[in-house]
Formats: C-alpha cells, structure tokens, sequence
C-alpha cells in the first residue's frame, strides 16, 4: 500500500474537505493538487497544507495543455452550487450548474479511479445529477450517490449536502453512506450507543463576548471573536426578541414598529429571519453571510448580537488551529461554502476502505494475469 492516497481537491474554498481528509479523519490522504477561482481561499487553503492550490478559473487552466494534472488516486471537490439554489430556479442555464464537466475532466487526465463530488441538495434527481451519472457509467464507473445531514457526523449545524462517489474497481454503495457517528437527541438509533447531536453550547459556550470589530492579531480562538458595530434600530430589533428560538414574527407581535414594511407584507417563507440560535440544538445552516441576522437565523442565543466569525467556524466545525486568510467578508464566504470538515472526515474514513478494497482487487488481477501469461519459452 503507498505511504499515503494522493488527492485532487477541486473548486477547494479554504480547504474544508481536506481538513477532514488530511487532520481529522486519522486515515493517510495527502493533497496533491487544489484548484479554486477565488484567490483568497486559495491563500487560505496553501496557508494550511502548503502551496498546492493553483487559483483561477478551472475551465480556462484545463485549456492550457502545458499544465500537468499530476497523478491522483482520488478527485475531490463541490462544484459552485449557486447554479442549483433554489434562489436561482428561473435560471435553467446557469453555466455553473455544469462545472462538473471540469471536474470530471480532471478525474480522467489524473488518472485517479475514485471521485467524491458534493453539491447542495438541489443536485439529487436534477438533470445535471443524471449526467453525472451517465458519464461516470460510460467511463466504468459505479457509483453511490445520496443526502447527507452534517449534524449526523458530528457538526453542531443541520445542515444537508448531496454527495457523489464513483469507483472504477467496486460498487462504492458497500461503503456509502457513511454509519452516523451522533443521533438526534429522542430518536432510537439501535444497538449502536451513539452520543446526541453536539450543540451550539457545545459548539461555543466557552467563548467571552466579542471585541472589537476587526481581525485581531492573537492567538486563535480569539482573532475572529470580533462583533459588529450595528444600528440603534438593529439593537432596538435583538432587544425586542430575547428568547431563543424567536424569530422575525416574534419581532413582529412584539414590536412592529420595529419590523420592516416588508417583512410584514411577506406572510410566507423565511420563518428563521432574524432568529435566535438554541443553546441546546445544533446551530442551523451556516451560510456566507451568517453576520446578517435579517439573512436567517444567526443571533445568539443571549446575547444581543449576531454570530462571530469564529463561532461560524466552528459551526462549521473547523478546529480553532485553521489559519484563515483574507478580509472579514472573504473569510466570512470560506467559512460558509466550505464542506464541514467532521463531515469529510466521516466520508474520508469510508472512502479509504473503499480504497483498499479497491487496491486488493486490482493486485488480485494483476496476480491472475500474471499466472495466466505463457511463459516466455513456451512455443
């Protein structure tokens, strides 16, 4: 068995698969190669594992025929998912709902006979899924695909994402989906003695207030426990809706006339507008924007004020030793498009048996052809 399993990571962010893949999983994979568009996650992500990450556009690099994809044994990496946001149903041709043909390309050119695509959940039995599949079938691939739930695996945040893995040597459904490592608290999980779903208290109970309102130069945790500097109309709104779990209709019976105009128009839809997290639940989808309250629910659960930047982070489940780079709104954005990395490691943990079953098969066949060959003196 080689030293470790050389990875791709495409369309990388600040590298939330491969904190998963390479710190956390406890399993030997090694990042080879990365590649994203924006030049501050890819600072970001040669921060952590070193310089890897070649930044720009995927499509434009793969057309350069002087690049060399170096050889991997596995591609990973989410495509932008913007393309399958229910925000963007209207937009049936969004190119970037077909970025997985680079992706796919660079699965081919490495050579690698394993891939891990993940996407938002939008992807499952989209048009664009069931050409996934057609390629990596023509290409002799098999492959599992499904929809995961992050809070399942050990991320204090239910958020859900649909992943596809392929493999060229076994049926990867032996493997996939990865056995939960944490249940939902009431819930009966079996035999299994799984431990509940971690919490935001969990997650950030330990944390002081915050100070100040920009990235201080200490020691992590506390660089990126910084506030914000809101409106004495925002502060009237987070005073006016104390408990956890309250949202913009409690603003709305509370204090209208702090409520927005047309928040009281819109009866429907963004029930967690400016909601409070639970201190005794996981935090809910944390996205780039998660310092705008009015985005969703984002408040903390007591204190009159959105969530820091580090307590999204480790919402995200990053482990505080992950070094970001860039401005507060940059890293906001790495902090919410990336992969929970206790979810990676989760699908790492699999991935890598999937690997050895799939390396057994092949020194297997190899052996076989090898014994089956005529000797060089027969005639």
């Amino acid at each position: 068995m080689p030293k470790f399993v050389r990875t791709i990571d495409l369309f990388c962010g600040a590298g939330g698969l491969s904190v998963g893949f390479e710190q956390l999983s406890g399993v030997p994979f090694k990042t080879v190669w990365a590649n994203d568009f924006n030049s501050s996650a890819a600072d970001t992500f040669n921060l952590n594992f070193g310089p890897v990450c070649q930044p720009g556009d995927i499509v434009s690099l793969l057309q350069d025929r002087s690049l060399e994809i170096p050889h991997a044994d596995v591609v990973v990496g989410g495509p932008p998912c913007q393309g399958f946001s229910l925000l963007n149903k209207g937009r049936r041709d969004d190119p970037r709902k077909k970025l997985w043909i680079p992706f796919m390309d660079v699965v081919a050119r490495s050579g690698a006979r394993l891939f891990l695509m993940e996407n938002v959940p939008q992807l499952a039995g989209s048009l664009e899924h069931q050409e996934i599949l057609a390629w990596a079938a023509h290409r002799g691939f098999s492959v599992w695909s499904g929809v995961l739930l992050a809070a399942d695996y050990g991320v204090p945040q239910t958020r859900k994402r649909a992943f596809i893995v392929g493999s060229m040597d076994t049926d990867p459904a032996e493997f996939f989906p990865p056995p939960p490592t944490h249940h939902k608290p009431g819930v009966e999980v079996g035999a299994a003695e799984l431990p509940p779903w971690c919490t935001v208290a969990d997650a950030i109970q330990d944390l002081p207030p915050p100070e100040g309102t920009e990235i201080r130069s200490i020691d992590p945790p506390l660089d990126l426990q910084f506030g914000r500097t809101p409106t004495e109309m925002s502060q009237a709104r987070y005073r006016a809706i104390p408990e956890q779990g309250m949202n913009r209709y409690d603003l709305q019976r509370a204090a209208p006339e702090l409520t927005p105009a047309c928040w009281i128009r819109k009866t429907s839809g963004g029930t967690d507008l400016f909601g409070r997290l639970w201190w005794n639940r996981p935090a809910f989808t944390i996205r780039t924007e998660f310092y705008k309250p009015e985005k969703g629910r984002y408040l903390h659960p007591e204190q009159h004020r959105p969530i820091t930047h580090r307590e999204a982070a480790r919402f995200q489940s990053f482990p505080d030793t992950f070094r970001f780079s860039g401005t507060k709104i940059e890293i906001a954005r790495q902090i919410g498009n990336a992969v929970p990395p206790q979810l990676a490691a989760a699908l790492a943990r699999q991935l890598y048996q999937l690997y050895v079953r799939c390396n057994r098969l092949s020194r297997a066949r190899l052996s076989s052809t090898n014994m089956c060959a005529s000797p060089p003196w027969s005639g």
